[in-house]
């Protein structure tokens, strides 16, 4: 079948991802589809293949310059043809695009969702035969999300006005966000839609309390040197520092936010796609547009807004399906600055109230007593898996004890001055810390004074981060922090509900999770090896090195050790147009010696063709001064040979039409042989 030969021969792949093939068949056969699917799981193959296997442009509604860009390099090394209309082109750009849109040879044409606001841009669409639309990151439809653009209102107007199919696909989006893109994307039509699961297995999940956090990232970053990672921070200023004190400490690193100016930014995203190793120390600015496949880590020096917002970005790592892992830092103080952003913002008070219940999702998350991912997967409404083991929990499960005495003493002491005093107060309340403004107010009085002196005040710190995690306590930022109790907290006061709680997370460990490397010690330098030719090649190109290969296709090549370009052309990710490239540059490095192969017969390589080609050689040879050894020679090209190889003509009378009467004479009987060898 079609798709099949297209997914070997373009991309490189011998089978789908799990979920793939059903959501590439509803685009190919021209049903409106929507497509939720993980970050790393492979959805921009579910509409550029099917763009290859339909008739017209596929035109791409994408979010970002870097991402459409980059989309396009990949494409393009795959021998596709593609092309972005961007504000960043210049005119020879454009012309040449037009020219591949005007003499029907465009697959595929990128977006901005801007552009839509110009009525030319629809008007040259209606000309250029356009037979699908494709909607990426389709979650921007969202006037509610933190990545609502604007012009994603227009493509349902767009759908209208072109009257074709059109597939939305988005990593993340909650109930809610999902009906906004069906009423919004589809008119409120219900497409086919594809949920294929949140699971990122390969993606390691750890969260740290808060104790240092420059050392805690630090620390974790130089165990991981060499990596491609990203560091997610609250705050603009603090990007700036941080990246200077990993730059200090001798690792790589630049910094990102929305404050720069426009050629800083794309600098740096530039410099993060092309080298490897790289850390960028960013906001929330940084990351939608960031197709890099290999980022090994990704690390939060802040806690992120939301469990969406997280899970969004933690899925920036290991992409290419091979270990990465992730670390969120988060304190006190975090719970606090986010709660105040809440309801310190101009939402109404239904919205303010639901992303409240987000950031409690989070929190839960955080201060998980068992198994994250269970947590995590649990929240996107899938069945809840069985432990991971890929995670620090499953990794060393915590120590629990029975924390509903010292839960409800704090809890009695906040309502007890009448909720209007922050944790560090109530500390002191409870640890019997008379301090000047606890014997004004008269609480060195009260009867929860010094009641719980039994536990330090760092231990109680750790004990009210999860009592404000578990959403029994909130600050109130209309009365500077103040902590009052929430509706969960009454059963607790009134001693009708227990509470467990963390022991260890009373202390905090200073040990970083495992380095998970994705290659074997003893391999680690052939890896080396392969990367640093594949660096060489990009850098001579000017396109990131993922364009090249991704590290996991490098990773299969070292594990394979192939030994022919026949055996290069099975590693997944290595298609019929990279193998003619880069096939002979990377068997070097592997072999330690070059790969002599005539440029017809390398076409063939890793196809049923290739294998009789070498048949046929062989049995010319053999003919080539005829059966006598002693008569005319005689020979056909390589490119008849390959045209032999691929028609596999079933008998003489088609051998003859193939190659003429004198070539048949001497070799087709020879020839036919060798197919049916072969087959």
């Amino acid at each position: 079948m079609q798709k099949y030969e297209t997914l070997r021969r373009v991309f490189g792949f011998d089978a789908f991802r799990p979920g793939q093939e059903e959501i590439v068949d509803s685009v190919t056969q021209g049903q409106n589809t929507l497509a939720i699917m993980p970050t790393g799981g492979g959805k921009s193959l579910c509409y550029q293949l099917p763009a290859l296997c339909r008739g017209g442009v596929t035109v791409v509604v994408s979010p970002l310059i870097a991402l459409m860009r980059d989309q396009v390099r990949g494409l393009t090394q795959q021998g596709v043809v593609a092309g972005a209309l961007t504000s960043a082109n210049t005119p020879e750009e454009n012309d040449a695009i037009w020219r591949a849109l005007s003499d029907g040879q465009m697959k595929l044409l990128y977006l901005a969702p801007e552009r839509l606001a110009a009525g030319a841009t629809v008007q040259m669409l209606e000309r250029v035969g356009v037979g699908l639309i494709a909607v990426d990151e389709a979650h921007c439809v969202s006037q509610w999300g933190h990545d609502f653009r604007p012009d994603y209102l227009r493509i349902g107007a767009l759908r209208r006005a072109l009257d074709v199919p059109l597939a939305a696909f988005t990593a993340t989006a909650d109930p809610e966000t999902q009906l906004e893109i069906v009423e919004k994307l589809f008119g409120g039509h219900a497409p086919a839609t594809f949920l294929r699961g949140f699971d990122r297995p390969n993606i390691h999940l750890a969260f740290a309390a808060k104790d240092g956090p420059r050392q805690q990232i630090l620390r974790f970053a130089s165990a991981r040197k060499g990596q491609s990672g990203i560091v997610y921070c609250g705050t603009r200023a603090k990007t700036e520092v941080l990246a200077q004190a990993l730059r200090e400490a001798g690792i790589p690193a630049c910094h990102y936010h929305g404050g720069m100016e426009p050629n800083l930014r794309r600098e740096t995203e530039e410099r993060f796609q092309q080298e490897d190793g790289l850390i960028v120390v960013a906001t929330i600015a940084f990351g939608m547009g960031i197709d890099k496949p290999d980022i090994r880590w990704v690390a939060h020096a802040d806690l992120p807004k939301s469990i969406e917002g997280y899970y969004q970005e933690i899925g920036r790592a290991g992409r290419d399906g091979a270990p990465a892992e992730t670390l969120t830092l988060f304190g006190a103080d975090d719970i606090r600055y986010r709660r105040a952003q809440i309801d310190e913002g101009a939402a109404p008070d239904d919205r303010k109230a639901a992303d409240h219940a987000r950031l409690n999702a989070l929190l839960g998350l955080a201060e998980a007593q068992t198994c994250r991912r269970h947590g995590l997967l649990t929240y996107f409404g899938e069945a809840p898996p069985p432990p991971c083991q890929n995670c620090d929990l499953c990794d060393a499960p915590p120590a629990l004890f029975d924390a509903t005495t010292p839960v409800r003493m704090a809890l009695s002491a906040i309502a007890r001055t009448a909720q209007s005093f922050g944790a560090g107060h109530i500390i002191d309340i409870l640890t019997g810390n008379a301090t000047d403004k606890l014997r004004e107010r008269g609480h060195d009085a009260l009867p929860t004074f010094g009641v719980g002196n039994g536990w330090s005040r760092p231990q109680w710190q750790g004990m009210f981060r999860q009592m404000m995690g578990l959403d029994l306590l909130r600050p109130d930022s209309a009365r500077h922090g103040a902590l009052y109790l929430t509706e969960a907290a009454r059963p607790v006061l009134k001693g009708e509900q227990p509470v467990t709680l963390r022991s260890d997370a009373l202390k905090v460990a200073k040990s970083a999770p495992t380095v998970r490397a994705i290659v074997a010690e003893e391999d680690a330098p052939l890896f080396s090896a392969l990367r640093a030719k594949r660096a060489a090649l990009a850098k001579a190109q000017g396109v990131p090195a993922y364009v090249i290969f991704p590290d996991k296709t490098l990773a299969e090549m070292v594990a394979a050790q192939p030994e022919t370009l026949d055996d290069m052309a099975r590693i997944s990710g290595v298609g019929v147009k990279k193998l003619e490239l880069y096939g002979e540059e990377f068997l070097a490095v592997l072999t330690g010696e070059a790969a002599r192969l005539h440029p017809m017969r390398r076409r063939l390589a890793g196809q049923a063709g290739g294998q009789l080609y070498d048949l046929l050689l062989a049995a010319q040879a053999d003919l080539q001064r005829g059966t006598s050894g002693f008569d005319k020679p005689m020979s056909l090209s390589s490119a008849e040979l390959a045209r032999v190889a691929k028609a596999r003509p079933h008998d003489m009378d088609a051998m003859t039409r193939l190659i003429g009467e004198k070539h048949a004479e001497r070799f087709g009987a020879a020839f036919l042989r060798a197919i049916e060898r072969a087959n």
